[in-house]
């Protein structure tokens, strides 16, 4: 059976002509017939070429891989039991699952503190990312969760004014900062400005502390869903030039006189923006740990993705060596805003591998004394089940889970929603609940008695919607963490789950759903045969009683 699909995606727009008869290496029809217009992969790079590279409509969409992996979070279960509880005192009034606490902290001090127990890794420069950003901002910092800044923001911004290769003002940088930082509550949850080669070099992370006040940047080497530097679309020439002139890769070379023609008359409609790829020593690291602290940062974070495991490995080191807050290992098919499509699908180490890989190397350093930072772990995670499997199977190093195309979906139908309540073009699947953001969003009622009335009417219906669905992943995982009697983060366990193919258990260490409390369960049978049970009691009795009489 083949894991890939091939030749044919509803990401890049394209089918094959027979759909019922299809190689399964290739993907292409059975039979290729001279005539066809061409509707698939192949048939389409036959005259848009690169272009069918990338899934496509980009601007609009977010993207994941669709290639099936051998071992996923669904060949876990979680394990539950009937004795005892921790984190609470173990009384049925008591141990009820509202009383579980999901609040998490982290950081060299522990002064990064989240009221749930996920992160956004990293929006960046894509579209949709920047026409979302109001809603994920706020919905985030209502939350009290965190939010990631990604990569080329400055960059890709027309306004930042820059001065000898240096950042010295922004406008999109500074409302992604401020959207979250006027929405934050008591402390709670942490806005994160992330670099990759090119913000390096423009000074974005230092312009963000020194002017923005942000307190936490991350160092990226890179995501699960590619192996190369970020890309976007560009469908104006004078933005093209720009970004080329910024020191950005451009193709094809917008001040090419050809080109310029090409475009202007129609041949194609955009230009790519492509980042450099990072270059790791340690030295290099080391040093630019130093930089940002120097530079008033209080927090360093690290984004790895799905690399080989030898710079996972380097990653938990370093890490570890140079005093990192926080190291998120993105798995291989993550979603994107724009990626290659093939490259999403075939590169990388899949998330229950690699997290499984980085739960090994983290204990290695522990069992040494060594420091090992707070991990997340990202890769196509959207419910509570997988946020508890995602804890679970990194414990104790795991704090968070990552997650990004989940949560821009939620901020989307939010945002969605308000717009047609606005136009009074609700539909029915909606209008069912009502015509109004009080009748439809069910945390409308909690959220204006919190906020107030003039505050909750200022929101964006796009973050009422992320902050609608935060609140039924925390309900959720609180329910799963109440089955399994623990009561606060700090108690899950790899004993909470068990592996259900035997392939599972052999990558992650979780045993197999039939070994799992083989030896307790041995015990307890070996004990029972020791004691006499009730009617062996009973029998005892019996015997003892027709002796007498017999006797007598």
């Amino acid at each position: 059976m083949s894991l890939s699909k091939v030749n044919t995606s509803a990401a890049t727009l394209t089918k094959n002509r027979t759909e019922g008869s299809i190689h399964p290496g290739s993907g292409m029809c059975v039979t290729c017939v001279d005539g066809c217009i061409g509707m698939c992969e192949i048939g389409k790079s036959a005259y848009r070429g690169h272009e069918v590279i990338y899934p496509q409509p980009f601007g609009v969409i977010t993207t994941a891989a669709e290639k099936d992996y051998p071992v996923d979070y669904s060949h876990f279960n979680i394990m539950g039991g009937v004795v005892g509880a921790q984190g609470i005192e173990a009384d049925s009034d008591k141990a009820v699952f509202p009383a579980v606490d999901l609040e998490v902290r982290l950081g060299h001090d522990g002064g990064i503190k989240f009221r749930l127990p996920w992160i956004i890794p990293g929006i960046g420069s894509t579209n949709i990312a920047k026409n979302n950003w109001e809603g994920l901002a706020i919905g985030t910092a209502l939350a009290g969760t965190g939010l990631t800044i990604g990569e080329n923001v400055v960059g890709m911004d027309p306004e930042s004014v820059i001065k000898n290769g240096k950042v010295v003002d922004t406008v999109d940088l500074k409302r992604r900062v401020n959207l979250f930082q006027d929405h934050q509550r008591d402390g709670y949850g942490a806005i994160i400005v992330q670099a990759n080669v090119e913000d390096t070099r423009l000074g974005v992370q230092e312009y963000a502390i020194g002017e923005l006040g942000v307190e936490i940047v991350e160092m990226k080497w890179g995501q699960g869903a590619k192996n190369i530097g970020g890309e976007v679309k560009i469908r104006d020439l004078k933005k093209a030039q720009m970004l080329q002139d910024r020191g950005y890769v451009v193709i094809p070379d917008p001040t090419d006189e050809t080109v310029i023609k090409a475009f202007e008359r129609g041949a194609f409609k955009e230009f790519e923006r492509h980042s450099r790829v990072g270059m790791v020593t340690e030295e290099g690291f080391a040093k630019r740990a130093e930089e940002l602290r120097k530079a008033g940062a209080k927090y360093i974070f690290l984004k790895t993705g799905a690399y080989r495991p030898l710079a996972l490995a380097r990653a938990i080191t370093y890490a570890s060596k140079y005093g990192i807050d926080l190291l998120t290992v993105d798995g291989a098919g993550g979603g994107t805003g724009m990626s290659p499509w093939r490259m999403m699908n075939e590169w990388g180490v899949p998330p229950v591998e690699l997290h499984s890989l980085c739960h090994r190397y983290a204990t290695q350093l522990a069992d040494k004394g060594l420091h090992v930072p707070a991990i997340a772990v990202a890769g196509g995670f959207a419910f509570e089940d997988q946020i508890f499997k995602g804890l679970s199977l990194g414990a104790p190093f795991v704090k968070l889970v990552g997650m990004a195309r989940a949560p821009i979906a939620a901020a989307m139908v939010g945002k969605t929603i308000g717009r047609a309540i606005d136009e009074s073009s609700l539909p029915v699947y909606v209008e069912r609940f009502g015509s109004t953001k009080d009748e439809i969003f069910v945390t409308a009622s909690e959220l204006r008695k919190e906020l107030g009335n003039r505050e909750f009417e200022s929101l964006p219906s796009g973050a009422i919607g992320l902050y609608t669905y935060y609140e039924r992943l925390a309900q959720g995982l609180r329910q799963l963490m109440a089955g399994v009697r623990k009561f606060s983060l700090e108690h899950i366990s790899r004993n909470d789950l068990a592996s259900l193919p035997r392939e599972c258990a052999q990558i992650s260490g979780i045993p197999h759903v039939m070994d799992v409390d083989k030896k307790e369960v041995e015990q307890l049978l070996k004990t029972a045969a020791k004691s006499p049970t009730v009617k062996s009691k009973r029998k005892a009795k019996s015997s003892k009683k027709i002796r007498r009489v017999a006797s007598n």
